[in-house]
Protein backbone atom coordinates (compact mmCIF):
# COMPACT_ATOMS: atom_id res chain seq x y z
CA UNK A 1 0.00 0.00 0.00
CA UNK A 2 1.25 3.49 -0.87
CA UNK A 3 0.08 7.08 -1.11
CA UNK A 4 -0.47 8.46 -4.61
CA UNK A 5 0.30 11.83 -6.19
CA UNK A 6 -1.67 12.77 -9.31
CA UNK A 7 -0.15 15.38 -11.63
CA UNK A 8 -0.86 16.59 -15.13
CA UNK A 9 1.95 15.77 -17.54
CA UNK A 10 1.06 18.30 -20.23
CA UNK A 11 -0.52 21.79 -20.09
CA UNK A 12 -3.37 20.73 -17.85
CA UNK A 13 -6.88 19.67 -18.92
CA UNK A 14 -5.70 16.05 -19.21
CA UNK A 15 -8.73 14.63 -17.40
CA UNK A 16 -7.35 14.58 -13.86
CA UNK A 17 -10.81 14.99 -12.37
CA UNK A 18 -12.13 11.66 -13.57
CA UNK A 19 -8.95 9.80 -12.61
CA UNK A 20 -8.80 11.35 -9.15
CA UNK A 21 -12.46 10.53 -8.62
CA UNK A 22 -11.85 6.97 -9.83
CA UNK A 23 -8.90 6.61 -7.45
CA UNK A 24 -10.75 8.23 -4.56
CA UNK A 25 -12.71 5.03 -3.99
CA UNK A 26 -9.42 3.45 -2.96
CA UNK A 27 -8.30 6.45 -0.90
CA UNK A 28 -9.29 7.65 2.56
CA UNK A 29 -8.02 11.22 2.25
CA UNK A 30 -7.87 13.43 -0.86
CA UNK A 31 -5.54 16.46 -0.71
CA UNK A 32 -5.36 19.47 -3.01
CA UNK A 33 -1.81 20.85 -2.74
CA UNK A 34 -1.41 23.88 -5.07
CA UNK A 35 -3.13 26.37 -7.32
CA UNK A 36 -6.43 28.11 -6.83
CA UNK A 37 -9.85 28.31 -8.47
CA UNK A 38 -8.29 29.11 -11.85
CA UNK A 39 -8.42 25.46 -12.89
CA UNK A 40 -11.16 22.89 -12.67
CA UNK A 41 -12.13 19.26 -12.71
CA UNK A 42 -15.23 17.88 -14.37
CA UNK A 43 -16.53 14.69 -12.78
CA UNK A 44 -19.27 12.48 -14.22
CA UNK A 45 -20.64 10.12 -11.56
CA UNK A 46 -23.70 7.97 -12.27
CA UNK A 47 -24.67 10.34 -15.05
CA UNK A 48 -24.42 13.44 -12.86
CA UNK A 49 -21.84 16.09 -13.79
CA UNK A 50 -19.98 17.97 -11.06
CA UNK A 51 -17.73 20.92 -11.88
CA UNK A 52 -15.09 21.61 -9.24
CA UNK A 53 -12.57 24.42 -9.23
CA UNK A 54 -11.20 24.63 -5.69
CA UNK A 55 -12.59 21.72 -3.71
CA UNK A 56 -10.79 18.35 -3.87
CA UNK A 57 -12.49 15.73 -5.99
CA UNK A 58 -13.14 13.58 -2.95
CA UNK A 59 -16.01 15.79 -1.80
CA UNK A 60 -18.43 13.96 -4.08
CA UNK A 61 -17.64 10.64 -2.38
CA UNK A 62 -19.25 9.69 0.91
CA UNK A 63 -16.93 8.68 3.71
CA UNK A 64 -13.87 10.47 2.31
CA UNK A 65 -11.96 13.31 3.91
CA UNK A 66 -11.05 16.19 1.59
CA UNK A 67 -8.22 18.55 2.47
CA UNK A 68 -7.10 21.88 1.00
CA UNK A 69 -3.40 22.24 1.76
CA UNK A 70 -1.26 25.26 2.56
CA UNK A 71 0.06 25.39 -1.01
CA UNK A 72 -3.36 26.45 -2.31
CA UNK A 73 -4.43 30.10 -2.56
CA UNK A 74 -8.08 30.41 -1.57
CA UNK A 75 -10.67 32.94 -2.66
CA UNK A 76 -13.00 32.63 0.36
CA UNK A 77 -16.05 33.88 -1.51
CA UNK A 78 -15.42 31.47 -4.40
CA UNK A 79 -14.99 28.67 -1.85
CA UNK A 80 -18.32 29.41 -0.18
CA UNK A 81 -20.06 29.68 -3.56
CA UNK A 82 -18.67 26.30 -4.65
CA UNK A 83 -19.75 24.66 -1.41
CA UNK A 84 -23.24 26.08 -1.85
CA UNK A 85 -23.41 24.94 -5.47
CA UNK A 86 -22.45 21.37 -4.58
CA UNK A 87 -24.88 21.38 -1.67
CA UNK A 88 -27.57 22.30 -4.18
CA UNK A 89 -26.61 19.18 -6.15
CA UNK A 90 -27.13 17.04 -3.07
CA UNK A 91 -23.46 16.75 -2.06
CA UNK A 92 -22.92 17.06 1.69
CA UNK A 93 -19.98 19.38 2.35
CA UNK A 94 -19.26 20.03 6.02
CA UNK A 95 -16.36 20.40 8.47
CA UNK A 96 -16.59 16.64 8.95
CA UNK A 97 -15.46 15.89 5.39
CA UNK A 98 -13.57 19.07 4.41
CA UNK A 99 -10.57 20.59 6.20
CA UNK A 100 -8.58 23.65 5.13
CA UNK A 101 -5.01 24.51 6.13
CA UNK A 102 -5.02 27.44 8.54
CA UNK A 103 -1.80 28.72 6.95
CA UNK A 104 -3.21 28.85 3.41
CA UNK A 105 -3.15 32.27 1.71
CA UNK A 106 -6.37 34.12 0.85
CA UNK A 107 -7.22 35.71 -2.50
CA UNK A 108 -8.92 39.09 -2.05
CA UNK A 109 -10.79 41.38 -4.44
CA UNK A 110 -7.70 43.54 -4.86
CA UNK A 111 -5.82 40.50 -6.21
CA UNK A 112 -8.48 39.89 -8.84
CA UNK A 113 -8.49 43.56 -9.82
CA UNK A 114 -4.71 43.70 -10.14
CA UNK A 115 -4.71 40.54 -12.23
CA UNK A 116 -7.21 42.09 -14.66
CA UNK A 117 -5.40 45.46 -14.77
CA UNK A 118 -2.12 43.79 -15.69
CA UNK A 119 -3.67 41.49 -18.27
CA UNK A 120 -5.48 44.38 -19.96
CA UNK A 121 -2.25 46.36 -20.11
CA UNK A 122 -0.39 43.33 -21.48
CA UNK A 123 -3.07 42.82 -24.14
CA UNK A 124 -2.50 46.34 -25.39
CA UNK A 125 1.26 45.79 -25.58
CA UNK A 126 1.09 42.30 -27.10
CA UNK A 127 2.62 40.57 -24.06
CA UNK A 128 -0.51 38.92 -22.65
CA UNK A 129 0.09 35.81 -20.53
CA UNK A 130 -3.48 34.53 -20.70
CA UNK A 131 -4.37 34.42 -17.01
CA UNK A 132 -7.89 33.65 -15.82
CA UNK A 133 -8.01 37.05 -14.04
CA UNK A 134 -8.92 35.38 -10.75
CA UNK A 135 -6.11 36.86 -8.68
CA UNK A 136 -3.99 33.73 -8.38
CA UNK A 137 -0.66 35.29 -9.33
CA UNK A 138 -0.99 38.45 -7.20
CA UNK A 139 -1.99 36.32 -4.19
CA UNK A 140 1.12 34.16 -4.56
CA UNK A 141 3.19 37.34 -4.86
CA UNK A 142 1.87 38.55 -1.50
CA UNK A 143 2.56 35.14 0.01
CA UNK A 144 6.19 35.27 -1.10
CA UNK A 145 6.35 38.94 -0.08
CA UNK A 146 5.29 37.93 3.47
CA UNK A 147 2.34 40.30 3.54
CA UNK A 148 -0.50 37.86 2.79
CA UNK A 149 -3.69 37.46 4.80
CA UNK A 150 -4.13 33.77 5.66
CA UNK A 151 -7.04 31.63 6.76
CA UNK A 152 -5.95 31.73 10.41
CA UNK A 153 -6.06 35.55 10.38
CA UNK A 154 -9.84 35.45 10.05
CA UNK A 155 -10.00 34.14 13.61
CA UNK A 156 -8.23 37.16 15.10
CA UNK A 157 -10.11 40.36 14.35
CA UNK A 158 -7.85 42.29 16.72
CA UNK A 159 -4.70 41.77 14.64
CA UNK A 160 -6.39 41.56 11.22
CA UNK A 161 -6.69 45.36 10.66
CA UNK A 162 -2.92 45.79 10.98
CA UNK A 163 -2.32 42.97 8.49
CA UNK A 164 -4.74 44.57 6.04
CA UNK A 165 -2.99 47.93 6.44
CA UNK A 166 0.36 46.33 5.66
CA UNK A 167 -1.07 44.68 2.57
CA UNK A 168 -2.65 47.92 1.38
CA UNK A 169 0.59 49.86 1.83
CA UNK A 170 2.02 47.71 -0.94
CA UNK A 171 -1.06 47.45 -3.15
CA UNK A 172 -2.11 51.09 -3.04
CA UNK A 173 1.38 52.23 -3.95
CA UNK A 174 1.27 49.82 -6.87
CA UNK A 175 -2.20 50.98 -7.92
CA UNK A 176 -1.15 54.62 -7.84
CA UNK A 177 1.72 53.75 -10.16
CA UNK A 178 -0.74 52.07 -12.51
CA UNK A 179 -3.06 55.08 -12.45
CA UNK A 180 -5.74 53.21 -10.48
CA UNK A 181 -7.90 54.26 -7.55
CA UNK A 182 -6.69 53.17 -4.11
CA UNK A 183 -8.50 50.44 -2.16
CA UNK A 184 -10.07 51.49 1.13
CA UNK A 185 -9.18 49.65 4.34
CA UNK A 186 -12.89 49.29 5.13
CA UNK A 187 -13.52 47.54 1.80
CA UNK A 188 -11.10 44.70 2.54
CA UNK A 189 -12.14 44.40 6.18
CA UNK A 190 -15.77 44.15 5.16
CA UNK A 191 -15.20 41.38 2.62
CA UNK A 192 -13.18 39.39 5.16
CA UNK A 193 -15.59 39.78 8.09
CA UNK A 194 -18.53 38.90 5.84
CA UNK A 195 -17.05 35.51 4.96
CA UNK A 196 -15.06 34.59 8.08
CA UNK A 197 -17.91 32.74 9.75
CA UNK A 198 -18.38 30.48 6.73
CA UNK A 199 -14.70 29.61 6.34
CA UNK A 200 -13.37 29.23 9.90
CA UNK A 201 -15.28 26.03 10.77
CA UNK A 202 -13.19 24.22 8.13
CA UNK A 203 -9.73 25.37 9.26
CA UNK A 204 -7.26 22.89 10.67
CA UNK A 205 -3.58 22.25 11.32
CA UNK A 206 -3.38 20.22 8.13
CA UNK A 207 0.22 18.98 8.35
CA UNK A 208 -0.58 17.44 11.72
CA UNK A 209 -3.88 16.00 10.53
CA UNK A 210 -2.21 14.33 7.55
CA UNK A 211 0.62 12.99 9.68
CA UNK A 212 -1.93 11.36 11.97
CA UNK A 213 -3.76 9.83 8.99
CA UNK A 214 -0.51 8.52 7.53
CA UNK A 215 0.60 6.97 10.81
CA UNK A 216 -2.76 5.25 11.20
CA UNK A 217 -2.38 3.59 7.80
CA UNK A 218 -4.85 5.70 5.81
CA UNK A 219 -4.40 5.95 2.06
CA UNK A 220 -3.77 9.52 0.93
CA UNK A 221 -4.35 10.81 -2.59
CA UNK A 222 -2.73 14.11 -3.58
CA UNK A 223 -4.20 16.07 -6.49
CA UNK A 224 -2.77 19.11 -8.21
CA UNK A 225 -4.20 21.60 -10.66
CA UNK A 226 -2.97 22.56 -14.14
CA UNK A 227 -0.07 20.54 -15.59
CA UNK A 228 3.70 20.20 -15.56
CA UNK A 229 4.21 22.52 -18.52
CA UNK A 230 2.51 25.31 -16.56
CA UNK A 231 4.89 24.94 -13.62
CA UNK A 232 6.42 28.28 -12.60
CA UNK A 233 9.94 26.76 -12.84
CA UNK A 234 9.67 23.86 -15.28
CA UNK A 235 6.96 25.12 -17.63
CA UNK A 236 6.87 27.35 -20.71
CA UNK A 237 7.82 30.49 -18.79
CA UNK A 238 6.44 33.18 -18.74
CA UNK A 239 3.28 31.53 -20.09
CA UNK A 240 2.79 29.52 -16.91
CA UNK A 241 0.76 29.51 -13.71
CA UNK A 242 2.03 31.05 -10.47
CA UNK A 243 2.81 27.89 -8.51
CA UNK A 244 4.81 24.69 -8.76
CA UNK A 245 2.60 22.06 -10.36
CA UNK A 246 5.11 19.17 -10.26
CA UNK A 247 4.85 16.25 -7.85
CA UNK A 248 7.42 17.60 -5.41
CA UNK A 249 4.99 20.36 -4.49
CA UNK A 250 2.64 17.75 -3.01
CA UNK A 251 5.00 17.58 -0.03
CA UNK A 252 5.58 21.33 0.38
CA UNK A 253 1.95 22.18 -0.31
CA UNK A 254 0.53 19.78 2.27
CA UNK A 255 3.16 19.64 5.00
CA UNK A 256 4.03 15.99 4.48
CA UNK A 257 7.58 14.75 3.95
CA UNK A 258 8.67 13.65 0.45
CA UNK A 259 9.12 10.09 1.70
CA UNK A 260 5.37 9.91 2.32
CA UNK A 261 4.35 10.55 -1.27
CA UNK A 262 4.84 7.14 -2.92
CA UNK A 263 3.45 6.48 -6.42
CA UNK A 264 3.38 9.39 -8.89
CA UNK A 265 0.65 9.04 -11.52
CA UNK A 266 0.96 11.34 -14.53
CA UNK A 267 -2.31 12.07 -16.28
CA UNK A 268 -1.64 12.21 -20.02
CA UNK A 269 -4.03 12.98 -22.84
CA UNK A 270 -3.71 10.84 -25.98
CA UNK A 271 -3.16 14.05 -27.93
CA UNK A 272 -2.13 17.53 -26.74
CA UNK A 273 -4.13 20.62 -25.78
CA UNK A 274 -3.35 24.03 -24.35
CA UNK A 275 -5.45 26.96 -23.11
CA UNK A 276 -4.20 30.53 -23.41
CA UNK A 277 -1.01 31.99 -24.79
CA UNK A 278 2.41 30.43 -25.22
CA UNK A 279 4.35 27.96 -27.39
CA UNK A 280 2.70 24.77 -28.63
CA UNK A 281 4.95 22.93 -31.14
CA UNK A 282 2.41 20.30 -32.27
CA UNK A 283 -0.62 22.61 -32.50
CA UNK A 284 -2.82 21.91 -35.52
CA UNK A 285 -4.58 25.02 -36.78
CA UNK A 286 -6.42 23.01 -39.40
CA UNK A 287 -9.10 20.34 -39.80
CA UNK A 288 -7.27 17.97 -37.44
CA UNK A 289 -7.17 20.56 -34.69
CA UNK A 290 -10.85 21.30 -35.19
CA UNK A 291 -11.68 17.57 -35.19
CA UNK A 292 -9.85 17.02 -31.89
CA UNK A 293 -11.45 20.06 -30.30
CA UNK A 294 -14.98 19.14 -31.31
CA UNK A 295 -14.70 15.40 -30.62
CA UNK A 296 -12.90 16.00 -27.31
CA UNK A 297 -15.22 18.83 -26.16
CA UNK A 298 -12.13 20.92 -25.53
CA UNK A 299 -13.39 23.84 -23.50
CA UNK A 300 -12.10 24.90 -20.08
CA UNK A 301 -14.10 23.70 -17.04
CA UNK A 302 -13.73 27.03 -15.21
CA UNK A 303 -13.37 29.60 -17.98
CA UNK A 304 -15.11 27.96 -20.93
CA UNK A 305 -12.17 29.02 -23.08
CA UNK A 306 -11.58 26.99 -26.25
CA UNK A 307 -8.47 24.81 -26.03
CA UNK A 308 -5.84 24.71 -28.73
CA UNK A 309 -5.36 21.15 -30.02
CA UNK A 310 -2.55 19.17 -31.62
CA UNK A 311 -0.76 15.84 -31.96
CA UNK A 312 0.75 13.97 -29.03
CA UNK A 313 4.14 15.38 -28.06
CA UNK A 314 6.26 12.57 -26.63
CA UNK A 315 9.19 14.91 -25.99
CA UNK A 316 7.22 17.07 -23.59
CA UNK A 317 5.69 14.13 -21.76
CA UNK A 318 9.06 12.38 -21.47
CA UNK A 319 10.38 15.58 -19.87
CA UNK A 320 7.41 15.59 -17.47
CA UNK A 321 8.12 11.98 -16.54
CA UNK A 322 11.63 13.03 -15.51
CA UNK A 323 10.77 16.22 -13.59
CA UNK A 324 7.93 14.56 -11.67
CA UNK A 325 9.47 11.14 -11.13
CA UNK A 326 6.36 9.67 -12.72
CA UNK A 327 5.87 5.99 -11.91
CA UNK A 328 3.11 5.36 -14.44
CA UNK A 329 0.65 7.30 -16.57
CA UNK A 330 -3.10 7.38 -16.93
CA UNK A 331 -3.76 7.83 -20.64
CA UNK A 332 -7.05 9.66 -21.26
CA UNK A 333 -9.30 10.45 -24.20
CA UNK A 334 -8.02 7.66 -26.43
CA UNK A 335 -11.55 7.45 -27.87
CA UNK A 336 -11.24 10.96 -29.34
CA UNK A 337 -8.79 9.54 -31.92
CA UNK A 338 -11.28 6.96 -33.21
CA UNK A 339 -11.81 7.17 -36.98
CA UNK A 340 -8.64 8.99 -38.01
CA UNK A 341 -6.78 7.46 -40.95
CA UNK A 342 -3.40 8.23 -39.47
CA UNK A 343 -1.92 9.60 -36.26
CA UNK A 344 1.26 11.56 -35.70
CA UNK A 345 3.51 11.62 -32.64
CA UNK A 346 6.22 14.21 -32.07
CA UNK A 347 9.46 12.36 -31.28
CA UNK A 348 11.93 15.24 -31.39
CA UNK A 349 12.53 18.80 -32.57
CA UNK A 350 14.79 20.71 -34.86
CA UNK A 351 16.05 24.14 -33.83
CA UNK A 352 18.10 26.15 -36.29
CA UNK A 353 19.23 22.92 -38.05
CA UNK A 354 20.07 21.30 -34.69
CA UNK A 355 18.27 18.17 -33.49
CA UNK A 356 16.86 18.28 -29.94
CA UNK A 357 15.44 15.51 -27.77
CA UNK A 358 14.16 17.95 -25.11
CA UNK A 359 12.15 21.17 -24.94
CA UNK A 360 14.48 24.12 -24.30
CA UNK A 361 13.81 26.57 -21.46
CA UNK A 362 14.39 29.73 -23.52
CA UNK A 363 11.19 31.50 -24.59
CA UNK A 364 12.72 32.41 -27.93
CA UNK A 365 13.89 28.87 -28.64
CA UNK A 366 10.56 27.39 -27.57
CA UNK A 367 8.85 29.54 -30.17
CA UNK A 368 11.20 28.35 -32.93
CA UNK A 369 11.37 24.59 -32.45
CA UNK A 370 9.92 22.50 -35.26
CA UNK A 371 8.45 19.09 -34.38
CA UNK A 372 9.75 15.88 -35.92
CA UNK A 373 6.91 13.40 -36.41
CA UNK A 374 6.43 9.67 -36.69
CA UNK A 375 3.25 8.57 -38.46
CA UNK A 376 1.15 5.64 -37.28
CA UNK A 377 -1.86 3.97 -38.83
CA UNK A 378 -5.16 4.93 -37.22
CA UNK A 379 -8.18 2.76 -36.45
CA UNK A 380 -11.82 2.86 -37.53
CA UNK A 381 -13.33 0.84 -34.69
CA UNK A 382 -14.71 2.55 -31.60
CA UNK A 383 -12.79 2.48 -28.33
CA UNK A 384 -15.56 4.22 -26.37
CA UNK A 385 -16.35 2.35 -23.16
CA UNK A 386 -13.58 -0.23 -23.56
CA UNK A 387 -12.76 -1.85 -20.21
CA UNK A 388 -10.07 -4.35 -21.21
CA UNK A 389 -7.18 -4.54 -23.68
CA UNK A 390 -9.15 -7.13 -25.65
CA UNK A 391 -11.82 -4.48 -26.33
CA UNK A 392 -9.32 -2.24 -28.13
CA UNK A 393 -8.48 -2.31 -31.85
CA UNK A 394 -5.02 -3.65 -32.61
CA UNK A 395 -3.83 -0.27 -33.94
CA UNK A 396 -5.02 1.48 -30.79
CA UNK A 397 -2.98 -0.93 -28.68
CA UNK A 398 0.03 -0.31 -30.94
CA UNK A 399 -0.41 3.45 -30.48
CA UNK A 400 -0.51 3.14 -26.68
CA UNK A 401 2.51 0.81 -26.57
CA UNK A 402 4.53 3.18 -28.73
CA UNK A 403 3.71 6.07 -26.41
CA UNK A 404 4.97 4.01 -23.46
CA UNK A 405 8.22 3.34 -25.29
CA UNK A 406 8.75 6.97 -26.27
CA UNK A 407 8.06 8.56 -22.87
CA UNK A 408 9.79 5.92 -20.74
CA UNK A 409 6.83 5.18 -18.48
CA UNK A 410 4.16 2.46 -18.51
CA UNK A 411 0.42 2.99 -18.78
CA UNK A 412 -1.20 2.26 -15.42
CA UNK A 413 -4.73 3.26 -16.41
CA UNK A 414 -6.41 3.86 -19.74
CA UNK A 415 -9.55 6.02 -19.97
CA UNK A 416 -11.96 5.52 -22.85
CA UNK A 417 -14.80 7.93 -21.98
CA UNK A 418 -15.73 10.55 -19.36
CA UNK A 419 -17.62 7.90 -17.37
CA UNK A 420 -15.59 6.81 -14.35
CA UNK A 421 -16.10 3.08 -14.95
CA UNK A 422 -14.89 3.20 -18.56
CA UNK A 423 -11.32 2.68 -17.43
CA UNK A 424 -8.84 -0.10 -18.14
CA UNK A 425 -6.81 -0.82 -15.00
CA UNK A 426 -3.33 -2.12 -15.68
CA UNK A 427 -1.71 -1.28 -12.34
CA UNK A 428 -3.50 -0.06 -9.23
CA UNK A 429 -1.28 2.78 -7.99
CA UNK A 430 -2.36 2.18 -4.40
CA UNK A 431 -1.20 -1.42 -4.56
CA UNK A 432 2.00 -0.92 -6.52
Amino acid sequence: MTNVVVVGSQWGDEGKGKIVDWLSERADVIVRFQGGHNAGHTLVVDGVTYKLSLLPSGVVREGKLSVIGNGVVIDPHALVAEIDRLTGQGVAVSPENLRIADNATLILSLHRELDAIREDAASNSGTKIGTTRRGIGPAYEDKVGRRAVRVMDLANMESLPAKVDRLLTHHNALRRGLGQKEVAHETIMSELTDVAGRVLPYRDTVWRLLDEKRRSGKRILFEGAQGTLLDIDHGTYPFVTSSNTVSGQAAAGSGMGPGSLGYVLGITKAYTTRVGEGPFPTEQQNDIGQFLGERGHEFGTVTGRKRRCGWFDAVLVRQAVATNGITGIALTKLDVLDGLDELKICVGYTLDDQELDFFPASQGQQARVVPVYETLEGWKESTVGARSWNDLPAQAVKYVRHIEELIGAPVALLSTSPERDDTILVTDPFED
